[in-house]
């Protein structure tokens, strides 16, 4: 990466890493990402997020290292609905398995090496019997045995060492208050623990890059409704897809923030889903990420970002903080996941029927499915219900964009009395109007 590059995109970043201090992240990973390998490189990840203020939540699967051990031991295992049937000597395995892991985990989380990504880290993990489980029981006719499921999440312990800044580690073992001990699917543990937490966000990394359409494209922001919908019109979506995206519908609509698969074959893919704006998997969340709302106080820094390098240009009048504060009223802006991606502003002349849009701006990495139109929209519903009966527009560089919408090219005398008067006719802008 050239230096200008990283310079860029770690002045974007900057607001990711200010909105995720002190959050809760839950993390769930299969026990694949740590048998490749590649858990060694997810630490550094861990730490980056750790040193930033982020409460982590790892939970970990261990399915191919349990499947090893009863190849070991000479037993097939056996599955349900994709779920593991645990008789006795399965347990065995998966308490082996999951031990072998955990430790494993602690160890990498344990490095500090001079001249490495982990240098002067102090990762404290801490591990428990946080997962309180029953048994999942019998299930079309068939007894899971000591599968299990999730009953209660302990939140005020895990809460209390997230607190004392330690990572907390979750395993897919679960335990009874009569003291048996369960084995419970990753998606349950890290979905019921992400809910029980309030959790900001629940990360799943699997293997597949998120969810693909049917032309091959990836979906990278999708509703817990447009999910559904993907689900329901694909039924033979590949069985990671199926597993996890319901697990993601259930803990949006259940409170957590958002929900996102990315897939765990790319190196670094924690930190480019969070860190950038489009990310490289499929996030999920219960509303839609952008609104169109009106205009706070609050905005106005937004705002100014948006305005202040068209104003410089000469594209647009120029407008300081005051004056935005004193007409907040009459501004509109569209906001993406929590960003200011455009505004507008709407000046009413009531004695002459007509309405201004004003101060039309889209961020330029935003412009590529017309939000401009939908800021217009908005301005018109507006008009319209004030009972004006046309809308102009004062534009030097934009001309096109407003004939293509609708608007005719008008004479100054055309407008308003009391916008004729302040008319500049140093900046000579092009009038036009639409009727509405």
């Amino acid at each position: 990466m050239h230096t200008a590059d990283f310079v860029e995109w770690f002045r974007q970043a900057a607001p990711y890493i200010h909105a995720f201090r002190g959050r809760t992240f839950v993390i769930a990973l299969g026990g694949e990402v740590v048998r490749e390998g590649k858990f060694a490189t997810l630490t550094h990840d861990i730490n980056l997020l750790t040193s930033l203020g982020v409460r982590l939540v790892v939970v970990h699967g261990a399915r191919p290292q349990i499947d090893a051990r009863m190849a070991e031991r000479g037993l097939v295992p056996e599955y349900h609905k994709g779920v593991r049937l645990t008789d006795l000597s399965t347990l065995e395995c998966v308490i082996q398995a999951a031990g072998h892991v955990r430790v494993e985990i602690e160890s990498w989380l344990s490095m500090g090496l001079a001249n490495s990504p982990m240098a002067n880290a102090d990762i404290r993990v801490s591990a428990g019997n946080f997962i309180t489980a029953q048994p999942m029981g019998v299930v079309d006719g068939i007894d899971l045995q000591y599968t299990g499921q999730v009953r209660k999440v302990d939140t005020t312990a895990i809460n209390y060492r997230l607190d004392d800044g330690e990572l907390v580690l979750l395993s897919t073992i679960g335990y009874s208050p009569t003291g048996e001990v369960f084995n419970i699917t990753l998606e349950d543990v890290a979905t019921s623990a992400a809910i029980a937490l309030k959790a900001d966000k629940l990360l799943f990394l699997f293997g597949h890059d998120g969810v693909i359409d049917q032309n091959g494209d990836l979906q990278t922001e999708l509703t817990a409704h447009e999910a559904q919908a993907f689900l329901d019109a694909n039924p033979e979506a590949n069985e990671d897809i199926r597993l996890y995206v319901p697990c993601a519908i259930r803990a949006v609509r259940q409170g957590v923030a958002r929900a996102h698969l990315i897939t765990h074959h790319m190196d670094g893919s924690l930190l480019m889903e969070l860190f950038t704006r489009d990310g490289i998997g499929t996030m999920i969340s219960r509303e839609p990420l952008e609104a169109l709302r009106q205009a706070t106080i609050d905005d106005v820094g937004g705002m100014l970002a948006l305005i202040e390098p068209l104003e410089d240009a000469g594209v647009l009048v120029k407008r300081g903080r005051e004056q935005l504060e004193r007409e907040i009223s009459r501004y509109a802006v569209l906001e993406h996941d929590g960003k200011i991606i455009g505004c507008v502003a709407i000046q009413p002349f009531a004695d002459s029927g007509m309405a201004e849009l004003a101060c039309l701006v889209v961020d330029p990495d935003y412009r590529d499915e017309d939000r401009g139109a939908q800021l217009l929209r908005h301005v018109e519903q507006q008009a319209r219900s004030q009972g004006l009966r046309k809308l102009f527009a004062l534009t030097t560089r934009t001309s096109h964009w407003f004939v293509e919408r609708g608007f005719a090219q008008a004479t100054v005398d055309e407008l308003p009395i009391e916008k004729k008067h302040l008319y500049n006719y140093q900046r000579r802008s092009k009038v036009f109007i639409k009727p509405l």
